[in-house]
């Protein structure tokens, strides 16, 4: 198991600017600790992916020219390791300057570096997809909201900002209901810099009616936390699940982008299709 750790990567520090392809740039950082502190050991006990955009993508032609593309990146949850954002920034600019004799080899090139570095030490059982828009494409990706009741519309008093899942409860001995709640007050801080992230989540789930209230007051309380993206949504997920006992539930989070780069983590008690990767106005 690596032994990579969030203080040795390069967010927070100073760093050369790289732009000749160098893959040994991505910084490659272990699920498994945070999962422990979650209760999840082994296996996951949910599916999903991790659905990056990457906005600031750029190579060389094999005459030189400039190519620009927006790059959706799909990674699996079940891989044993995510990639630092800012080291992913820094291998993509590693692209600037380097000539590719198409958009198919960079496709590739990023697909294999990529699957690589999030299986890092291990076989690869799950490839990372990979597809690029060209500018022609440009202006026909949406931009819309999650669906479902927004959670914001309540007027709650909210004290509490670090995670606090005794907020959540729900009608355990009533009939069971199908909802999909929303809230846009999701914000959690960068775990090395202490940078704000912000974000808008979704919660579909079927079982015992969750109480409204207590969730938006839980989902505020994440406001002062210190964790990546992939690491909050899945302890929204593991807090939601253990206290409120769905029979299904899937956690869809959309973070604004930082450095050319957004991060929304979605993961599901059910085999099902990942969401669309489309942009909110936020993003």
């Amino acid at each position: 198991m690596n032994a990579n750790t969030p203080e040795q990567s390069q967010l927070g520090k100073a760093s050369a600017y790289v732009d000749r392809y160098d893959p040994s740039l991505i910084f490659p950082l272990p699920r498994e600790a945070k999962r422990r502190e979650i209760g999840i050991a082994g296996s996951v006990p949910f599916m999903g992916c991790d659905l990056w955009t990457a906005y600031e993508l750029s190579w060389l032609n094999p005459r030189g020219k400039p190519q620009v593309v927006i790059a959706h990146i799909t990674v699996p949850c079940e891989s044993t390791h995510i990639v630092e954002s800012k080291s992913f920034k820094l291998y993509l600019n590693s692209f600037n300057n380097t000539p590719f004799d198409s958009a198919e080899a960079v496709q590739a090139r990023l697909r294999a570096d990529l699957s690589t570095a999030v299986w890092h030490g291990g076989p690869v059982q799950a490839g990372v997809g990979v597809k690029l828009l060209s500018p022609e494409r440009f202006d026909a990706e949406p931009i819309h909201e999650l669906d479902g009741l927004s959670l914001d519309r309540l007027d709650v008093e909210c004290t509490r900002y670090q995670p606090a899942p005794e907020l959540l409860t729900a009608a355990l001995d009533e009939q069971p209901v199908n909802e999909t709640l929303v809230s846009h007050l999701l914000k959690s801080n960068c775990l090395v810099t202490g940078q704000p992230d912000w974000g808008s989540v979704q919660i579909t789930y079927c079982g015992p009616q969750i109480d409204q209230a207590g969730l938006l007051q839980y989902l505020v309380s994440f406001r002062n936390h210190n964790e990546f993206h992939e690491q909050c949504v899945e302890r929204i997920y593991m807090d939601v699940w253990t206290r409120c006992k769905p029979a299904k539930l899937s956690v869809y989070a959309r973070y604004t982008r930082r450095g050319g780069l957004d991060i929304n983590p979605w993961r599901s008690s059910h085999p099902q299709q990942p969401p669309a990767n489309v942009r909110t106005a936020r993003q």
